[in-house]
C-alpha cells in the first residue's frame, strides 16, 4: 500500500512564499494532487498533476500563484505557493488517484496523506 507524506508547511506572512512535498513510498504511477481544509469548511480541490507530469490542472483560486510539479525519480510531488493570503490557510493534504490520467481524478482518489498546515499571516 502506497503512503504519502506531506511535510513543508508553516507560518508565512501574507506576499510569502511555501514548498510544500509529498513523498510516496512504493510505486509512482499515478496521478496526484493537493486538496485543502480550512477550519469549518469542507476539504477543497487546489490542484492536480498527471503520472507524466505532462498535465496539470488548479483551482481558479490558485491559479497563477500555486504551481504543481513531480519527480517520480524521487517519488516525490511538490505545490509550490507563492503570493501567499491569509485565505491560503489551511491543512493541505496530498491525494493519489488509482490510475496515471487526471480524468474523473476526484472519483479515482484512493489514498491521502495525513495534512500539513499552512498558516498565512496578514
Amino acid at each position: 500500500q502506497v503512503q504519502l507524506v506531506e511535510s513543508g508547511g508553516g507560518l508565512v506572512q501574507a506576499g510569502g512564499s511555501l514548498r510544500l512535498s509529498c513523498a510516496a513510498s512504493g510505486r509512482t504511477d499515478y496521478a496526484m494532487g493537493w486538496f485543502r481544509q480550512a477550519p469549518e469548511k469542507e476539504r477543497e480541490f487546489v490542484a492536480s498533476i498527471s503520472w507524466s507530469g505532462s498535465s496539470t490542472y488548479y483551482a481558479d483560486s490558485v491559479k497563477g500563484r500555486f504551481t504543481i510539479s513531480r519527480d517520480n525519480a524521487k517519488n516525490t510531488a511538490y505545490l509550490q505557493m507563492n503570493s501567499l493570503k491569509p485565505e491560503d490557510t489551511a491543512v493541505y493534504y496530498c491525494a493519489k488517484s488509482k490510475n496515471t490520467w487526471l480524468r474523473n481524478f476526484m472519483r479515482d482518489i484512493d489514498g491521502w496523506g495525513q495534512g500539513t498546515q499552512v498558516t498565512v499571516s496578514s
